[in-house]
């Protein structure tokens, strides 16, 4: 596996994502792109990404409401890079989380500069590690190991697990990890509990970790029975 930074382009205009490829690429960042709004939201929480390059004005859906899809489900810094440039465009972004905001035309040096500072930020931080037993929970890398074996949990299994361990020992309602772990749209509860029944079985768990609340949905124990 490559020790390189992995960046996520989200850019739909051909030169454009030519040249940040090429420049990206020479300065060393495992780059992959994106060209279509519908699915950027969708490839970020599948995907173990650094960091993200976000273009505003996308097809489908905005880069804004790639933001909002995103808000809360997922630590992945966002760098916005956008021809708008209207103070709006900036507050809105800065509001939904992104962590950087730069105009188009720009140069790749500079993008570069944020990005690696970015990284370097977030590499000097406190890394969110959750521990239950023998399973390890890095809330940062979207990772999760028993016994230093990866689980290979899916973007929507990881942010059931991440919501729960972030509130471990609490009874969560399916309600809760439908709007905020799998984004509410058309989320059933039946959906939430078969998220849950994968999750178990990845884990070995039997309902040791991932306990049932019953009438109101699961709770994560922070000391397995």
């Amino acid at each position: 596996m490559s020790d390189e930074p992995r960046i996520l382009v989200v850019e739909d205009d051909l030169h454009a994502v030519q040249g940040l490829l090429s420049g990206l690429r020479r300065h060393g960042f495992d780059v992959s792109v994106v060209m279509d709004g519908a699915e950027a939201a969708d490839r970020v929480l599948q995907g173990r990404f650094d960091l993200v390059v976000l273009d505003l004005m996308l097809p489908h859906r905005s880069g804004l409401e790639v933001l909002e899809a995103l808000r809360g489900r997922d630590s992945t810094p966002v760098i916005v890079l956008s021809a708008r440039t209207e103070l709006g465009a900036r507050l809105d972004s800065f509001r939904l989380g992104a962590v950087d905001y730069v105009a188009k035309p720009f140069f790749v040096e500079e993008l570069v500069a944020r990005i690696r500072a970015r990284l370097a930020l977030r590499e000097t931080g406190p890394r969110r590690v959750v521990t239950i037993g023998d399973v390890l929970v890095d809330l940062d890398d979207r990772r999760a190991t028993r016994d230093g074996v990866d689980l290979a949990l899916t973007g929507h299994e990881f942010n059931v697990l991440s919501w729960l361990a972030e509130r471990q020992d609490r009874a969560i309602s399916r309600q809760e990890l439908a709007e905020h772990a799998l984004g509410g749209e058309r989320i059933t509860e039946r959906t939430v509990d078969s998220h849950v029944s994968h999750l178990r079985a990845k884990l070995g768990d039997e309902g040791r970790r991932i306990e049932t609340v019953w009438g109101i949905g699961y709770r994560l124990a922070s000391v397995p029975r």
